[in-house]
């Protein structure tokens, strides 16, 4: 039963490609709007803490060798066994993707029982391939443009185009997002203005507010 003055809060899926400058937005609208964001991958990083059921699973199945000084799992490391083993990596999402969306499954579940922010906001890049539209009231694509997102993955994160050939021939298909998302945000320009004005007049639109 809720407690406090929001009746009925809905939760905001956002998701896009590599680059499409979500944690922009996110900060907006936990700044302007006080809502809550969770991160699925984040939320990653917590699940996979020692003591964790997953924690325990990926050590017995990758061995210590995954572990860092301090007994935690190095990321790296992991890393650098996963992503050159196709079939490591699937065993690997297997074990986490359950647990990330549990967990996001149980913190919006007590969000809406304290009822203190206008909605909650989900984010991953994984939103549709993982079925969030179980958990999401909606999901809105946040679009960048290819050319922008060159020009920000090498700004932001000094990938070169080699990596970035790489990284736009496996993401998930502009059309895809777009059949599957509830509102699209093009955030291809300069004036991020532009962006936070789409959001505000989506978020009224489509009932968030």
């Amino acid at each position: 039963m809720q407690k406090a003055g929001y009746k009925y809060m809905k939760v905001l899926g956002i998701t896009g490609q590599v680059g499409a400058g979500k944690s922009t937005i996110l900060a907006y609208l936990e700044e302007k709007y006080r809502a809550k964001v969770i991160q699925a991958d984040q939320v990653g990083h917590l699940v996979m803490e020692p003591d964790t059921s997953c924690y325990k699973q990926i050590c017995s199945l990758f061995g210590e060798q995954i572990l860092a000084a301090d007994q935690k799992i190095d990321r790296k490391k992991l890393g650098a066994i996963v992503f050159a083993d196709q079939e490591k990596l699937a065993m690997l999402n297997a074990i986490v993707h359950p647990a990330v969306k549990e967990y996001i499954r149980t913190a919006v579940y007590l969000e809406k029982q304290k009822a203190c922010v206008p909605f909650v906001v989900v984010e991953a890049a994984l939103l549709l391939e993982e079925h969030y539209d179980e958990i999401c009231d909606e999901i809105w694509y946040i679009y960048v443009d290819d050319a922008a997102r060159r020009i920000r993955l090498k700004q932001s994160r000094g990938y070169s185009d080699r990596k970035i050939d790489d990284i736009l021939k496996n993401q998930q298909k502009d059309s895809v997002f777009r059949k599957s998302c509830q509102f699209v945000v093009d955030n291809s320009s300069d004036f991020v203005d532009n962006t936070f004005e789409q959001m505000d007049r989506g978020l009224k639109e489509h009932g968030f507010l």
